[in-house]
């Protein structure tokens, strides 16, 4: 049986275990995740495998801060351009059409000069580093308590 769910999809409840899930993602509305500027629609989450599926929209110039990809992360560009700022690919562009994936422990920050528009698939969400030395997820859960049962 899935635990994967789409959080405040009215349409889902009282769907059998096996149903498909049509999700109206113009119907939903963006949620500012915890950094200046980004935001989310969570298509699809399984907090049990650690599965994230979100389209993500950054306004001009915003940034997420360093970051591992503890698994892999998958990145299809809608609009836009995504730009690391760092890391061992500084300078790296994806643009609207492109694909990028990026492999289990990868690190960098990434920006949208002019603002950006992607699905982003996790196989389980990044590990944002924060200044103070603490671990969180994009909305600010603390990483290991929230994720680390799928990886341990």
């Amino acid at each position: 049986m899935t635990t994967a769910l789409t959080p405040r999809a009215r349409n889902h409840e009282g769907l059998g275990p096996l149903a498909s899930r049509v999700v109206h993602a113009n119907e939903m509305d963006w949620e500012p995740i915890r950094y200046p500027g980004c935001y989310v629609k969570t298509l699809m989450v399984d907090p049990k495998q650690g599965l994230l599926t979100v389209l993500l929209k950054m306004d001009p110039g915003a940034q997420l801060p360093d970051h591992e990809h503890t698994l892999v992360e998958q990145t299809y560009m809608l609009e836009g351009r995504l730009v690391d700022l760092d890391g061992p690919e500084k300078g790296l562009e994806v643009g609207p059409g492109e694909f990028v994936w990026r492999p289990a422990g990868s690190r960098h920050s990434a920006w949208t000069p002019e603002g950006g528009l992607m699905l982003a698939v996790f196989q389980v969400p990044n590990k944002f580093f924060e200044q103070d030395g603490s671990v969180v997820d994009l909305v600010g859960n603390a990483w290991g308590t929230k994720w680390g049962h799928v990886v341990a």
